[in-house]
């Protein structure tokens, strides 16, 4: 008996493999294709958009190739200071970044100045991943202290552990990712914020990490109204009452004292204000802002008024915006980006007009495995997508940083996946918070790399300035 079920099994096993080896060249390569998204997931409506109209030209069904190859790119003189030529494969674009790299080192010689920079991003940063790294580098080698810019509102509140967030009450959250228009202008992480009732409340915790353990300057960001609401702010057994004025197109109220460790908001009769966010920082330093959204593409930036990013450049002074998309757009059946490359240049011209003379730097989408014939492989969008993102970079004289290439290119994400500990999530897409740690320390290394030759290079023109005491009066006049 036991010898004819061992037999039997051995038959339907043997002749399952055979059928699989019959019926395998009839099988589609993607044995689990992508899932496009669902009604619980962020759907980025520039990108539909985007993506017919690129259907309507027949363009989504020619790949693109690489037209940049290896071209050489040699960089004009701006005040005396030229970064060594380099290949579009090698392409930094650090030359593009001369205006931030000379206020870090003014910051080096004098700590009382302050550096502050914009990261924009997608899931990736959910949470403050990536960011919080990243921030926590640069504040402890410059100094700063504050987490930054914080929405009222949050999807990943509580996931974050670089300021503890809660908030209640009926809130209303329009953002530039799902929503064509707002009543009033998207504030500057590409949200506004209603309180619809009397009960809408927010409560900020500071963190324990040791540069944004406290509540620096804690300020109030929102827009303008024709009616007046009013704010309760507590801390510990103290409540302040504040009214909250919107003449202006962007209004700030300076709350509490100037290095809280928490507090509650509580919104009263504010309904018809458009509320943007607190910001938390000890005004000298590095600080780093996290505008991250899930489902963004990076394209709805266009949508950002410029003249309200103006009024929050005022206020906050910008010196480098920094860019990190590419995740959303993957999934879309294409090999050719140029319908991305035409959205992500409108984005980047709305924020030059947002945030004039302000350097901007972009992060490429990092790996992404998908499972091809039972084996989990670099997507073949990948490459085509990081390719259109330098190209991108090139054009628009940003600087660039190729995540994909940084962490190993070619199957690294499932290397990271399989790492002991893991780097990243069984998605094959998102890291986990140590991969999103040794991105952040990757990232950190380019910038202080680039940051280091400029020093160098603005010795060498300091130099070569200074003349021979031989030659310091020219012949003419002796």
């Amino acid at each position: 008996m036991q010898q004819s079920s061992f037999f039997k099994s051995f038959l339907i096993l043997f002749l399952a493999a055979i059928l699989f080896v019959v019926a395998k060249p009839y099988l589609p390569k993607k044995l689990f294709p992508e899932q496009q998204a669902t009604a619980n997931q962020v759907v980025d409506s520039t990108v539909i958009e985007a993506i017919s109209e690129a259907e309507a030209t027949d363009e989504l069904n020619y790949a693109e190739a690489d037209s940049m190859g290896n071209q050489p790119i040699v960089y004009v003189d701006e005040s005396g200071i030229q970064f060594p030529s380099e290949t579009a494969q090698s392409y930094t674009g650090n030359q593009h970044l001369i205006s931030f790299y000379e206020k870090l080192r003014l910051l080096e010689s004098n700590p009382n100045q302050s550096v502050r920079i914009a990261y924009f991003g997608d899931s990736m940063t959910d949470g403050d991943l990536i960011v919080q790294d990243l921030r926590s580098a640069f504040q402890s080698q410059f100094g700063g202290t504050g987490v930054g810019f914080v929405p009222l509102v949050s999807e990943s509140a509580g996931s974050r552990s670089s300021v503890k967030h809660s908030f209640g009450g009926s809130w209303k959250d329009q953002n530039f990712v799902t929503s064509k228009y707002s009543r009033y202008a998207f504030g500057i992480n590409g949200h506004v914020f209603y309180p619809t009732d009397s009960l809408a409340w927010v409560r900020y915790e500071a963190g324990r990490q040791a540069n944004v353990a406290s509540l620096p300057n804690p300020t109030l960001f929102y827009g303008t109204s024709r009616k007046n609401g009013r704010l309760k702010v507590t801390y510990g057994k103290d409540s302040l009452w504040y009214k909250l004025d919107g003449n202006l197109a962007l209004n700030t109220l300076r709350i509490g004292k100037s290095d809280l460790k928490k507090f509650r908001a509580d919104f009263i009769e504010a309904d018809s204000i458009p509320i943007y966010g607190f910001n938390f920082d000890n005004g000298k330093g590095v600080h780093i802002d996290n505008f991250s959204q899930r489902g963004n593409s990076g394209m709805p930036l266009s949508k950002l008024n410029p003249q309200l990013l103006n009024q929050f450049q005022k206020k906050l002074g910008y010196d480098l915006i920094i860019l990190h998309y590419g995740t959303n757009v993957l999934n879309y059946g294409t090999k050719n980006y140029n319908w991305y490359q035409r959205g992500m240049q409108k984005a980047i011209a709305n924020l030059r007009a947002g945030f004039p003379g302000v350097p901007i730097l972009l992060i490429s989408a990092a790996d992404k495995a998908t499972k091809y014939d039972m084996e989990m492989r670099t997507d073949s969008a990948v490459v085509p997508l990081t390719l259109a993102q330098r190209k991108l970079a090139v054009e628009t004289r940003s600087g660039f940083i190729n995540l994909f290439e940084l962490m190993g290119g070619n199957g690294s994400m499932v290397r990271w996946v399989d790492e002991a500990p893991a780097l990243a999530n069984k998605d094959y897409t998102h890291f986990n918070f140590r991969g999103a740690k040794k991105v952040a320390s990757l990232f950190y290394q380019k910038l202080q790399s680039g940051f280091i030759t400029y020093k160098r290079l603005k010795s060498k023109v300091a130099t070569e300035a200074v003349l021979p005491e031989n030659d310091s009066i020219p012949d003419e006049e002796m």
